[in-house]
């Protein structure tokens, strides 16, 4: 079909919609045609709708025409999930942004897609409730793009990821129908827990509009560790260390020594020279038995080798802590290296395997490789560092990854735990799924969206 006659149909479908509902204005579509990863395709319409019924009729017409649709948060993914690939229409959630409910008692929230996720955190904690799943991203990320690939963060390690929190769900399917999953209880075994089969579906099988959120206590008090080393075997066996004594931290936090080279450079933390590596651990619960925690907590990483402990008592010092974490993407970015953010995850066991073969890597290819992450979980966000303009940068960079996925897997792992495969991992995905089990997913795909028409070009 040619985009002249999408353009007619388009046009069609513009004057069936509520007014400003859909642009086909090139500059506005420019706008829509990628995420964080470096693929860009420009859609031939935007369609920013403001109600399920109208993300309906679009998904109706869009399905009677064929023309594809590509399902948008807010943009800030890594896979080239978003990217429209096949051009059509991209269908943003952006306006679709309130939060509908926030009830206290029954521990639940409901919420638009668009809603930004620490609006929903800010929210909610200020009647005393907590909504753990906290993206690197939390402050420009969407509560719908985080269910579309089941985001996780530091507070995962804990509390879980995303889909421990989804109790329901509005999806508009393909075909435009409406359907409602799960239920605003936090035990429901009333059929097929179709709900998960949406979430991490990387906006492949419906459209999210609505979603009811379990909530959990707000632990009333924080405590945490900065503890630096002056290797990475120092750090993995202080690690181990502090699940041998019997803590489960909310969150546990890895740097390697380039991460944090740039780091110290954007900060000027004067604390950071010399260090190779670089932990932070939070407890959460109540004051009086975290203090005495966080002191034994401190007591059993100080028995192993360590070049300096900072401890943070409440959350506005936890908070000083982890502002320095939050620095790391940008640190990154400071050094004018393309960052090519792989967020594989290994067993926990084989943090250190992890790290010996990533310095193979970095000598065997000749390309800078900064590691942070969740250290707790084993979700390690490998960068392989590229100068974009050096003659052969990217072949060698595909190489690194061919090897680094391979590895992972080897080892029990995964290529992705947290940011989805998209396109981005998309020549990966035969490494991960077998014959049997693509063909699952293409059976499923083709059940609910026939026509193949919703974020059409990934992986399935």
């Amino acid at each position: 079909m040619t985009n002249t006659h999408w353009h007619q149909l388009l046009n069609t479908l513009s004057e069936q919609l509520p007014a400003n509902t859909l642009s086909l204005d090139p500059t506005l579509c420019g706008r829509y045609a990628g995420d964080k990863w470096f693929a860009t395709h420009t859609p031939d319409a935007v369609a920013l709708p403001r109600t399920t019924k109208v993300v309906s009729l679009i998904m109706q017409f869009a399905n009677n025409h064929c023309i594809p649709v590509t399902p948008r948060g807010s943009g800030f993914g890594y896979v080239g999930g978003c990217v429209p690939s096949q051009g059509g229409i991209v269908l943003s959630l952006e306006r679709m942004n309130k939060i509908k409910e926030i009830n206290p008692d029954d521990f639940v929230a409901v919420v638009q897609p668009g809603v930004i996720t620490k609006n929903l955190q800010d929210a909610v904690e200020a009647v005393g409730r907590f909504y753990p799943p906290d993206p690197a991203s939390r402050a420009d990320c969407s509560l719908g793009g985080n269910i579309a690939t089941n985001a996780g963060g530091p507070h995962c390690l804990k509390y879980g990821v995303t889909r421990e929190y989804v109790l329901g769900l509005e999806v508009v399917l393909p075909e435009g129908n409406i359907v409602r999953l799960g239920s605003r209880t936090h035990k429901n075994k009333s059929g097929f827990d179709l709900t998960r089969l949406f979430i991490g579906s990387e906006g492949m099988l419906g459209i999210v509009t609505e979603a009811t959120l379990k909530l959990l206590p707000l632990p009333p008090y924080r405590a945490a560790l900065a503890v630096g080393f002056s290797t990475m075997s120092d750090a993995t066996q202080a690690i181990k260390s502090i699940f041998k004594a019997g803590f489960l931290p909310s969150a546990l936090e890895l740097a390697d020594q380039f991460t944090l080279a740039a780091a110290q450079k954007r900060t000027g933390s004067k604390r950071l020279a010399g260090c190779k590596a670089h932990i932070i651990v939070e407890l959460d619960g109540q004051e009086k038995s975290l203090r005495g925690e966080i002191r034994t907590l401190e007591k059993t990483i100080r028995s192993g080798a360590t070049l300096f402990v900072e401890r943070a008592l409440g959350s506005i010092a936890c908070e000083e802590l982890w502002q320095l974490r939050r620095e790391f993407s940008y640190a990154l970015r400071d050094t004018g290296l393309t960052k090519l953010n792989e967020d594989i995850v290994v067993p926990r066991g084989k943090l250190d395997d992890l790290f010996l073969f990533t310095q193979q890597l970095e000598k065997q290819f000749g390309l800078p490789i900064a590691c942070f992450g969740h250290a707790g979980d084993g979700n390690i966000h490998v960068n392989v560092m590229l100068d974009i303009e050096k003659p052969g940068a990217k072949e060698r960079s595909n190489r690194a990854l061919n090897a680094l996925f391979k590895k992972v897997v080897a080892m029990g792992g995964v290529i992705t735990g947290e940011h989805g495969i998209g396109l981005a991992k998309k020549p990966w995905w035969p490494l991960v799924a077998s014959p049997a089990l693509q063909e699952l997913h293409r059976t499923i795909k083709k059940a609910l969206d026939p026509q193949n028409i919703l974020n059409p070009g990934k992986f399935v």
